[in-house]
Parts: C-alpha cells; structure tokens; sequence
C-alpha cells in the first residue's frame, strides 16, 4: 500500500502573525511641513538681502566721504608748495626799509607794488580753493595749531599766550596745513634766593 508523502500545509501556520518587523515603516523620516520651510528660506535670503543693502549703503557714504575729501583737501600738496612762494615774498617786501618805500624812484615803487599785488593775489587764490592764513596774536596757545619757537619772560598776560607770530599758520578745511610759528609768553618768577635775602634785611 502506497502512502502520501507530499507536504500539507499546516493549518494553524496560516493564523500564525508575521512577527517581521516592518523596517518601512521604522525608517521613515517625518513629514516636513513645506510651507515652514520655504518661509525658512525665504527668511534667510531677505536677511542676505537687507545685509547686502546695508554694506552697499555703507560703501556709498564712504565713497561720497572719500570723494569730498579729495575735492578739499585734493589740492594740499600744491598749496603747501604755494605757500613757500608766499613767503619768500612777503619776507622780500619786510627787508624794504619805510624810507625806501616813501623816497623810491618810481621804478623801484612800482617793482614793491607788483610784489604787493602778487602776494595778496596768491593767498587770494588759496582762500579761493580753501585755504585761509590765520594769525594767532594774542590768542592762548594750542599746540594743535600752534609751535612754540620760544618763551617771552612777561608779567602783564597770563602764561602761555601767543605774544609774537614769527610765522603764520595756514589751514585747509578744517585741518592745519600750516601751524603758525609763534613766540609764547611766560610769567617771570623771581629767583628764590633773592626773595630770601630781601626778607633777611
């Protein structure tokens, strides 16, 4: 008698639960919303946007400065070497003696007027461009527009005023070109050993 070998399926097998997990399901990231992440982005380009403005803004103010600065203080090499011409000048017209002004014949006046005329017509066209001659007599002394050449010994000014201009100072703008040279008063003191000795008598 022959028997049945073929495999039959296991009826309670069917009801078994597939205990696999489910790695799809495991593995899935979550759902990103992308509304929130285009006004992310969205966020982050106008901050690039209004960054961007704002360096731009920054240059262009800095540029209008630097163009403005060239257009004043452009010509101050030029002027500085105008003002040694000025000087020469005005230093040629001080070593005219007064009686030789009055008693010249009037070719020699005529070459001091020209000379005149040149100067007040040089430090006209550095006015012009900018340029101003300031001097300081009688003002207190400010080494930011000011050098020292000596000390006068003076008891009738405070300490410190500008007693002589030996120089004048020349400004541009607002900034010096030239400091004016000047003499500065000092209180004279007297010596401690004279005082001493005056009050021994």
């Amino acid at each position: 008698m022959m028997t049945d070998t073929t495999a039959r399926p296991d009826p309670g097998a069917a009801e078994k639960p597939d205990t696999k997990p489910d790695v799809a399901s495991e593995t899935a990231t979550p759902a990103v919303d992308p509304i929130a992440q285009l006004q992310q982005e969205a966020a982050e380009w106008k901050d690039r946007v209004l960054r961007t403005l704002a360096e731009m803004e920054n240059l262009r103010r800095r540029t209008e400065r630097e163009v403005a600065d060239a257009r004043a203080y452009g010509v101050a090499n030029f002027a500085r070497d105008m003002l040694v011409i000025s000087d020469n000048m005005s230093r040629a017209l001080q070593s005219v003696a007064p009686e030789l002004r009055t008693n010249a014949d009037p070719g020699i006046k005529a070459l001091i007027d020209g000379l005149e005329l040149t100067e007040r017509d040089v430090l006209k066209t550095l006015e012009k461009h900018g340029v101003r001659r300031f001097d300081p007599l009688g003002e207190k002394f400010d080494p930011n527009l000011h050098q020292a050449m000596y000390e006068i010994p003076n008891d009738t000014v405070p300490s410190g005023t500008v007693a002589q201009v030996v120089q004048s100072g020349f400004m541009i703008g607002d900034r010096v070109l030239r400091p004016a040279m000047v003499g500065v008063t000092k209180v004279a003191q007297k010596p401690a050993a004279a005082d001493n000795s005056e009050q021994a008598k």
